[in-house]
């Protein structure tokens, strides 16, 4: 949920108007609309690249994922982790967008540790995978956008951990 449906929601609730500060935070907020979708678009078209240069990263990092036994042994675990970067870079977009990281925590966060704990993935594979993703595309980005995005990589990091 943005910024603004927030305090629109949070100020309906205590049936009152938004506050002067709250009404400086949705003005903040539309003042890094075009950093954010910037940011978003660098990202999204750039995932092939971000992905292929993360799991690269990954693998040399730890080649025991693609070793026989590994998780990512065999092309078809290898496609299913490429899959899961991917859907973790548009997760962290979406967080991006709405300038909160509730997206990422409503529709990639809940249960996320145990479902790779009931798959056998190790989670802090999956953590180090999130930091390699986090490297390839801040080095796609500015400094500024860079350090705006950082958090939300942080943030599935730290919910992983």
């Amino acid at each position: 949920m943005s910024v603004v449906s927030q305090l629109i929601l949070q100020a309906d609730d205590e049936l009152r108007y938004p506050s002067t500060g709250e009404l400086q935070s949705i003005n903040d907020f539309f003042k890094t609309g075009e950093q954010r979708v910037r940011i978003a678009t660098a990202l999204s078209d750039s995932e092939r690249k971000i992905v292929d240069e993360a799991s690269k990263k990954l693998w040399k990092k730890r080649p025991d994922f693609i070793s026989p036994g590994g998780n990512a042994y065999g092309q078809r675990e290898r496609a299913l982790c490429l899959r899961d970067y991917g859907w973790y870079l548009r997760l962290i977009t979406y967080g991006i967008l709405a300038g909160d990281k509730e997206p990422i925590e409503s529709i990639g966060l809940i249960g996320v540790r145990e479902m790779y704990n009931s798959l056998g993935v190790p989670v802090p594979g999956m953590v180090e995978a999130i930091r390699c993703l986090k490297e390839a595309s801040l080095a796609l980005l500015n400094q500024e956008d860079a350090k705006e995005a950082a958090p939300y990589f942080d943030y599935i990091a730290q919910a992983m951990s």
